[in-house]
């Protein structure tokens, strides 16, 4: 059986692919001599792997956790008609990536979150043909994101077990030579419509076909002028894109002899005020932090099941989005969000990548886009946040530089979401001021928020320490606690289980610290949403509402009831 078998993109996706996830030859390159060594051309590897997991998982079945610096990957796949354009696809491979093809290097892609192909109809033939796949990783240079890989041996706080190499699918499509390269998608909510442009390669007409339930809902057919085509689909029936229900449309997209199957939501997002809109409604977001980690997977989701039970498990504790955290989630996961009416935070794993120098911003910006691009289109994201937390690097502050640069380019690259520049600290420019505050006294907390109603200032965990007083002003932008909480809970009672601050003894107290917590929160006329952390524990980090292997750790009703409240600036 073929692990992860299903498609790995359903916004595009064509009838005409082939999993290659499943048995690879496998080889751990402990001196990086690999090349030097010519692996790319060796008969044979010296160990198995099981793609997509990465090495360090035990569903690869490798479990090597010690640092990976390079690693080797081969397989035999047969091509049988050379009639289309053969595309090789990755999903994602962390971090400096090579592929070689019956011995000649195809190509090479820098950054470990985001997907790419390479076109690969030219170093194939009839018959068998060898694939191999090199990963370099090193997530202790400052010079590469790496989000929560745990820089040291042991996993440590909330530093997590790295993840090197191949982890999202890989497969093959098989494309005609006039076809559909890339799609974006700008629904019309308000309006009822959706405009769609296309990039395209050859000449032909370009057909967009809505459906809703099965049913045709409009139609629109343009000209190419270049290698763009930009039609307007006029909506027969209009079906908005809400929380809890995605009520998505299918699309079908043709362009001469290539056929593409996609989707879209019929929604809008905006900033009003202090309030977020969606839809033209006030929304408050009731978001929980999500960071994408498995224990038999790390950062691969063992089955397609398992995204799904994510997501429903924060439905049922009453949330109604989550910050996608450190980690760019896979187009399958965001599926999901999209069509089980799941907002989320589209991301990045800036830490790891030294950001107090200007060098970063070619390295960050170019993964960065590379993100927004991939996942444009899904109804899910309801903004985007590239940093997380730039706290000082070896007593050097943040270069402003680089943080304001990457917000205009994620601005230039989408107008229709609200970004946050650098989520917490240290704000440049941005369109929210979201900040952190785990504060475990309720009472205290309240105190902080009446600030923040008053307008006295903007507190959070940096203005309370004294080296950090002044780095970031407050211009009167909308207001995100966009991670609180963190509450202790450990069920095993482990010596080495950490959270923030000190933990409850009971789970009265528990409860009545988060209702307290969360109700000021809610009750603050200022305050568009909040993120708690977190929605499951991660190896040592033991403040989930659910354990790691996904139990609940309390009845999720009362978490329900409590997230459900009216927010103040819903009124």
């Amino acid at each position: 059986m073929i692990p992860r078998n299903e498609h790995p993109n359903p916004q595009f996706e064509r009838e005409s692919w082939e999993s290659l996830n499943g048995k690879w030859e496998f080889e751990i390159d402990k001196s990086v001599s690999g090349k030097a060594r010519k692996l790319f051309e060796a008969e044979h590897l010296s160990g198995e792997i099981i793609v997509p997991f990465c090495p360090e998982s035990a569903l690869s079945g490798v479990g090597e956790t010690d640092f990976l610096n390079s690693v080797w990957y081969k397989r035999e796949i047969t091509i049988n008609d050379k009639s289309k354009r053969i595309i090789l696809h990755i999903g994602a491979c962390d971090y400096f990536t090579t592929v070689y093809v019956n011995g000649k290097e195809v190509g090479t892609h820098k950054g470990g979150y985001t997907s790419f192909e390479f076109d690969i109809t030219d170093f194939v033939q009839i018959g068998s043909n060898m694939v191999v796949i090199n990963a370099t990783d090193d997530c202790r240079t400052g010079l590469q994101p790496s989000g929560k890989q745990s820089p040291q041996y042991d996993s440590y706080g909330c530093y997590y077990t790295r993840t090197t190499g191949i982890w999202q699918s890989v497969w093959l499509e098989y494309v005609p030579e006039t076809h559909i390269k890339s799609t974006k998608f700008y629904p019309d909510a308000a309006n009822g419509k959706i405009e769609i442009l296309a990039l395209v390669e050859g000449q032909a007409d370009f057909v967009a076909t809505a459906f809703y339930a099965g049913k045709e809902v409009g139609k629109a057919t343009a000209k190419t002028f270049g290698n763009e085509a930009r039609v307007t689909i006029e909506l027969s029936e209009v079906h908005l894109w809400g929380l809890g229900d995605g009520k998505l449309y299918d699309l079908e997209l043709s362009y001469g002899d290539d056929r593409v199957k996609s989707y879209f939501g019929l929604r809008n997002v905006q900033l009003e005020g202090k309030k977020f809109m969606l839809n033209g409604k006030s929304v408050f977001q009731r978001t929980v932090l999500d960071q994408g980690f498995y224990p038999d997977g790390l950062y691969t989701a063992p089955t397609e099941e398992a995204m799904i039970a994510d997501i429903q498990m924060g439905l049922d504790a009453g949330f109604n989005g989550a910050r996608l955290h450190e980690k760019v989630f896979e187009p399958r996961f965001l599926y999901h969000c999209d069509r089980m009416g799941y907002m989320v935070w589209g991301e990045y794993a800036n830490w790891g990548l030294d950001h107090t120098e200007l060098h970063a911003l070619p390295t960050f910006l170019r993964e960065w886009q590379e993100a927004v691009e991939r996942d444009f289109n899904h109804p899910s994201i309801i903004g985007w946040c590239p940093f997380n937390e730039t706290w000082d690097i070896d007593d050097r502050k943040q270069n402003d530089e680089v943080i304001e640069l990457v917000y205009r380019a994620t601005k230039a690259m989408d107008k229709t979401r609200p970004c946050i520049d650098t989520s917490g600290n240290f704000h440049v420019a941005t369109d929210i001021f979201d900040y952190h505050d785990y504060l475990q006294d309720v009472t205290e907390f309240k105190e902080y928020l009446k600030k923040i109603e008053n307008e006295d200032v903007i507190i959070d965990q940096t203005e309370r320490m004294d080296r950090y007083k002044g780095r970031q002003i407050y211009k009167g932008e909308a207001i995100f606690c966009s991670e609180y909480g963190g509450i202790k809970w450990d069920v095993e009672d482990d010596e080495k289980a950490w959270g923030y601050g000190n933990a409850p003894k009971t789970q009265e107290e528990f409860f009545e610290r988060y209702e307290g917590l969360t109700d000021a929160i809610l009750k603050c006329p200022k305050i568009m949403g909040f993120c708690y952390t977190q929605l499951y524990d991660i190896e040592q980090e033991r403040n989930g509402l659910y354990t790691y292997d996904r139990k609940p750790k309390f009845d999720m009703k009362i978490f329900k009831e409590i997230n459900s409240k009216k927010a103040a600036i819903e009124e």
